[in-house]
């Protein structure tokens, strides 16, 4: 017998055969289950993440009990909040502390841990970003919400029969550099930046303080919808120079990130083509 031959094993298989032979299904359950647990927390914290609608202040865009999904991955590349859109932030401070939070049980907090469960513990808001940094915005009774003297079509997303802001008018206030000014599509029901001006932070909302973009109403099924930006928000003249520069950044950054990846790119293919 040559050095090479393959030993037979007792029931007439080779070693070879019986390294090949697949693993039990039950065996690498364990490992399939710790794989897809890493996964979901990987893709909860960089990703994208679940969230529970827990009041009206949104509607008609967001009803109570719907989940949303919030992109967390653009922020990472230096994105910041912008006009119209729709943005799940953590508590600023003092805005809920007359609200009650459900203890979740062990299942719950491990199942939300992960991201395949909205967090009942998180105390987290959702509303529409109105304005940014170096806006300046204002509302009067019976009139629509101004962003850099241009109105807004409110009516475009605000619940029906709603008023822009006869419960609570404001301004005209600038948007510091670095935060927002938001407020619930449901006027006359969210408590928004309007009710929170007398706090330290005087109802703005800094962009740390953003964990992303709601994109989509991922649940009930028949509620299925992707959350765009209203055309509103991109009228001619809306944004303040300072903001249109802001907003040009993140771009220009990824641009010349890009840049040197797709060059040596260019050259390693040109290499492989002189090769042959």
């Amino acid at each position: 017998m040559s050095d090479t031959d393959n030993v037979q094993d007792d029931d007439g298989s080779s070693e070879d055969e019986a390294a090949k032979k697949p693993r039990s299904f039950w065996k690498e359950l364990p490992l399939l289950i710790g794989i897809a647990l890493l996964l979901a927390l990987l893709i909860k914290t960089f990703l994208v993440q679940a969230f529970s609608i827990p009041s009206e202040s949104m509607q008609e865009t967001l009803q109570k009990g719907d989940r949303v999904l919030v992109d967390k991955l653009t922020p990472w590349f230096g994105a910041e909040p912008e006009r119209g859109e729709v943005v799940v932030f953590h508590d600023p401070g003092g805005w809920l502390n007359d609200t009650a939070v459900v203890e979740p049980n062990a299942v719950q907090k491990v199942l939300s841990f992960i991201g395949l469960m909205p967090s009942a513990e998180d105390k987290d808001l959702i509303k529409r970003v109105i304005a940014v940094g170096g806006d300046t915005v204002e509302c009067k009774v019976g009139g629509s919400v101004h962003v850099n003297g241009k109105a807004l079509d409110d009516k475009s997303y605000i619940a029906p029969k709603g008023a822009p802001c006869d419960d609570m008018p404001f301004g005209p206030l600038k948007v510091p550099d670095g935060k927002i000014w938001v407020m619930g599509d449901n006027r006359a029901n969210s408590l928004d930046s309007r009710y929170h001006r007398k706090l330290a932070t005087k109802g703005f909302v800094d962009n740390d303080e953003v964990v992303g973009r709601a994109v989509v109403v991922a649940w009930p099924i028949s509620r299925w919808a992707t959350l765009p930006v209203p055309d509103t928000f991109d009228q001619p003249g809306l944004a303040s120079a300072t903001a249109a520069a802001v907003s040009v950044a993140p771009g220009a950054l990824g641009l010349a990130g890009a840049l040197p990846l797709v060059l040596w790119r260019r050259k390693r293919l040109s290499g492989a083509r002189t090769d042959r």
